[in-house]
């Protein structure tokens, strides 16, 4: 199978955005993850469904909010773009608008595994004078570091696939924002672009499964540790 220069740029560049939109959720994913699996606290279920909204919106109309909010017009896109970091039509701007997609996914699995921890591990952290934070790093991290590396793995093969908000908030250009949706898309827009965009869908199709793959024998090797 060989590839056009126009193509490995799109594989490079998803690759690339990826892995920004991975380290842009991690920690939102975790913070809110033990939030929400360890505190009780008014308004609770109202801030869980604003946190999972982007799961059931249409990715154009998240697209359309950072293009309204991130924007160099926006509220922060213009003083973003005033220090010289805009988002809009980059390829940082590209990873934001997938990191904000992505987002849920990560962080129904890193809740799931927070809440799976045995809380009378805390208890007697916390009886023995740990403090919060402490309790944090030596008893949450180590015992849901399964999950983190699960979620981490579904939001990559999440994030390969991610078009409208991307589309939308990025724009598609080649050799900037284009990723690998995109360069399907345009590929089946232009006149014999068939076998390109075959060829890109075997790419992102392979390098979706095996994220899944790995993330799935990640959990299933989780609950083996915590149930024996």
């Amino acid at each position: 199978m060989i590839f056009t220069p126009q193509e490995i740029s799109a594989i490079c560049l998803s690759l690339s955005i990826s892995f920004k939109s991975i380290m842009m959720a991690i920690v939102p994913s975790i913070g809110f993850g033990y939030l929400l699996a360890r505190k009780n606290f008014l308004g609770k279920f109202i801030l869980d469904a604003l946190l999972n909204s982007s799961l059931v919106l249409p990715p154009v109309v998240i697209g359309l909010i950072l293009l309204l909010v991130f924007g160099n017009n926006g509220p922060i896109g213009k003083y973003l773009a005033q220090l010289g970091m805009p988002l809009v039509f980059t390829a940082n701007g590209a990873a934001f608008a997938s990191a904000v997609m992505i987002f849920p996914l990560m962080l129904r699995i890193i809740k799931q595994a927070i809440f799976a921890i045995n809380p009378d591990l805390e208890f007697m952290a916390k009886s023995l004078g740990a403090k919060p934070l402490d309790v944090f790093f030596s008893i949450i991290l180590p015992n849901s570091y399964h999950g983190i590396i699960a979620a981490i793995l579904v939001g990559f093969a999440a994030s390969l696939g991610e078009f409208g908000a991307v589309i939308t908030f990025a724009a598609n250009i080649e050799g900037q924002t284009q990723t690998l949706a995109l360069a399907i898309y345009s590929a089946l827009q232009s006149p014999n672009g068939e076998e390109s965009a075959i060829r890109l869908s075997l790419v992102a199709i392979i390098i979706s499964i095996l994220s899944l793959m790995a993330s799935a024998a990640l959990q299933k090797f989780g609950n083996r540790v915590r149930n024996a």
